[in-house]
């Protein structure tokens, strides 16, 4: 077994914070957005200001507040299909084609070849034989428990840093976020189709540290400890690090995409001019399909541009399905793995070009885009008021910036207007990357985004992990079995909101978890 160091330093810290400094002012020069929104008259954008200032009174509801992804959100009744509801306002022409992506994103893939040539590909190394795999019932993944559990629903994502000018250069250029492991690519895959040896196995392990907080709450925290067993292909590269990945929920995608660039960047403050200790930057990527610089918005370090994008790099690298926007039918083998490379595909020329030709990937694209967010529960209760209160207070909201109105002018990726054009969300999240300390360091820079740096995660739905997963599991690695041990491994930007929540009173401390619930 090779176990993973918890850490491992790529480069001489200078080195590295020049690489990314550099990066971020090529991106300052390349791109162009505007610096305000210019789908709205100057009436509407007047309007939207006015309707996303942050709350300062919190004896009562927000307008609109339990409706939380606008007339999209779903107010069926709460159940562990929760997650699965198309948006509300879709309507049943599109709710069609909202079914049959759901379809495609259950669909068991099966080795080439197959009798079910419209169904085979899967591979050669794969790490699920579908989405719903690992978005459990579309939510969030967990970590193995235990030494020797499968990792149903983490991977282990793989990189090194540049190691020839070409490299860096690709770096400054957005051509690459990362490189991967010479021999066993970007991800370990830890399933293999007959006749081929998967790559390892993920083991995790745990110790455990208690924190008291104010008033004598003692809570463990646990932290993982991560090692590959059976590694099939000789070692890994030297500098090669590893960062576990737990799926995040599929909930509200379509509205992220649909938020305006000017308004989440109007949250960053990469110097922080402002003195709040909070330095959130923008995530600067290269969409895969239009190969045109623009901001990252999906994956744990915003590594992704559009929905699209997220889901055509899980189909590759998760199952080994191509797509027309990833056409390798090999997904993640490596030219080190000749045999990998030797296995049949399932590419059928009467089919189209790849594996999952245009319209699966348009389908499952849709689908992603529109599952809908459920109401808020208890919005206007008051402990829950005093816990959106403690929420503020404790500087969470610096981050989990509550609300958006989405873009005006937006089209669905089926060409028609979209159902979450010029929608009030509240999805709880900047969308900006930011310094997390060392204690959740993976060690592994993606793109801008340093081995420290983090996406802030949107929180609507968190309340409804338990229903949906059948269990806790938070942050990028899953590690946090309980929301309160969630804030309490926030370090780096996020420590003084971390210690505030801290020395709160227990009774306020409980109230602010209340009102995470209630998301």
């Amino acid at each position: 077994m090779t176990r993973i160091p918890a850490r491992r330093v790529l480069l001489p810290a200078f080195v590295a914070g020049f690489l990314v400094f550099s990066i971020t002012l090529a991106a300052a020069e390349i791109l162009n957005f505007p610096s305000v929104r210019i789908d709205l008259s100057p009436e509407q954008l007047k309007r939207v200001q006015d309707i996303t200032r942050p709350a300062t009174d919190f004896s009562k509801a927000e307008p609109y507040e339990a409706m939380q992804s606008g007339a999209t959100t779903t107010v069926a009744p709460v159940s562990r299909d929760i997650f699965s509801q198309p948006s509300a306002n879709l309507g049943l022409e599109r709710e069609e084609n909202f079914h049959l992506g759901n379809a495609l994103f259950r669909k068991l893939w099966v080795s080439a070849p197959s009798s079910t040539q419209a169904s085979d590909g899967l591979g050669p190394l794969f790490n699920a034989r579908s989405c719903q795999s690992c978005h459990i019932r579309d939510g969030r993944g967990h970590a193995p428990d235990t030494v020797g559990a499968a990792a149903t629903s983490m991977v282990l994502r793989l990189a090194r840093p540049a190691i020839t000018p070409e490299e860096e250069q690709a770096l400054r250029d957005f051509k690459a976020i990362n490189f991967p492991d010479a021999t066993y690519g970007a991800q370990l895959q830890d399933l293999a189709v007959p006749g081929l040896a998967a790559e390892g196995k993920v083991a995790v392990s745990y110790s455990e540290e208690t924190v008291t907080l104010a008033g004598g709450e003692a809570v463990t925290l646990r932290k993982p400890h991560y090692a590959v067993a059976d590694l099939a292909y000789g070692p890994l590269g030297e500098t090669t690090t590893v960062s576990a990945r737990i799926a995040p929920p599929m909930i509200g995608l379509g509205l992220i995409e649909a938020i305006p660039e000017a308004d989440i960047l109007a949250h960053a403050d990469p110097d922080d001019k402002n003195g709040d200790g909070i330095r959130g930057r923008a995530a600067i990527v290269r969409d895969h399909r239009t190969g045109q610089i623009t901001l990252g918005r999906f994956g744990w370090k915003a590594q992704n541009a559009t929905v699209r994008d997220q889901v055509a790099s899980a189909f590759s690298a998760d199952i080994g399905i191509s797509t027309p926007d990833r056409p390798n039918p090999y997904g993640d083998c490596t030219a080190k793995q000749p045999k990998c490379l030797s296995m049949p595909t399932g590419v059928q020329k009467r089919l189209g070009d790849t594996e999952a030709p245009g319209p699966i990937l348009d389908l499952v694209t849709f689908y992603s885009e529109n599952l809908a967010v459920p109401a808020r529960r208890k919005a206007s209760f008051p402990d829950v008021l005093r816990g959106k209160d403690m929420f503020y207070q404790s500087g969470c909201a610096a981050c989990h910036t509550p609300k958006f109105v989405t873009r005006d002018d937006l089209k669905g990726s089926d060409g028609k207007d979209t159902v979450q054009a010029f929608q009030l969300i509240w999805p709880y999240s900047d969308f900006l990357l930011h310094d997390m300390g060392d204690g959740l360091s993976d060690g592994q820079p993606v793109g801008v985004a340093s081995g420290r740096d983090w996406r802030t995660p949107p929180l609507w739905g968190i309340g409804l992990t338990q229903t949906v997963s059948g269990r806790q599991a938070y942050l990028h690695d899953g590690r946090a079995r309980t929301l309160t041990e969630a804030i309490l491994w926030h370090g780096g930007e996020a420590e003084k909101a971390r210690n505030t929540f801290a020395n709160l009173p227990q009774d306020d401390r409980q109230a602010l978890i209340n009102f995470l619930e209630s998301l």
